[in-house]
């Protein structure tokens, strides 16, 4: 049980340290996120949530769904790191410099303030090569092995 949260507090302690990371980067940094940077914080948030389950009722199952959420958003982050290689086109929203949900009037009003379109294929930010998005994916697959052991180790002593 104590290896079961061990396991789990680190697992979404590293989610949660990635959503700070990522609102850190967005509101001090100014490094404002594109639509697939959003979606990759959902899962991770779920697996924060999953993380304080089971430190609440030690539902061994729950870790599962912690491994999933990690292991989501490591999938939307290799779709991104395929847009920012340019290995296959990304969403329409965010890529063609979409100006989709703007009206012709907001654009041409200078009083109007229209938020610039972030570019999924464009890398804002990157550490040794790798970008936001490839760091995510890396920690993301790390943290679903440390969900899927908490799980393994809470069955195997059954």
């Amino acid at each position: 049980m104590i290896r079961l949260r061990l396991q789990t507090t680190l697992a979404a302690s590293g989610s949660a340290a990635l959503l700070l990371a990522a609102l850190a980067f967005q509101y001090l940094g100014g490094l404002a996120p594109c639509q697939l940077c959003i979606w990759q914080r959902w899962p991770h948030l779920v697996a924060v949530l999953i993380g304080l389950l089971i430190a609440a009722t030690g539902w061994r199952p729950l870790a599962v769904l912690g491994g999933l959420a990690a292991l989501t958003s490591a999938g939307i982050g290799l779709f991104h790191v395929g847009v920012e290689q340019k290995w296959w086109e990304g969403l329409a929203s965010c890529t063609g410099g979409s100006l989709q949900g703007i009206s012709a009037t907001d654009l041409l009003n200078p009083a109007v303030n229209v938020a610039q379109v972030v570019r999924c294929d464009a890398i804002a930010w990157q550490m040794f090569g790798i970008s936001m998005a490839g760091w995510n994916v890396i920690i993301s697959v790390a943290l679903a092995l440390i969900w899927f052991s908490a799980a393994r180790v809470g069955t195997a002593r059954r």
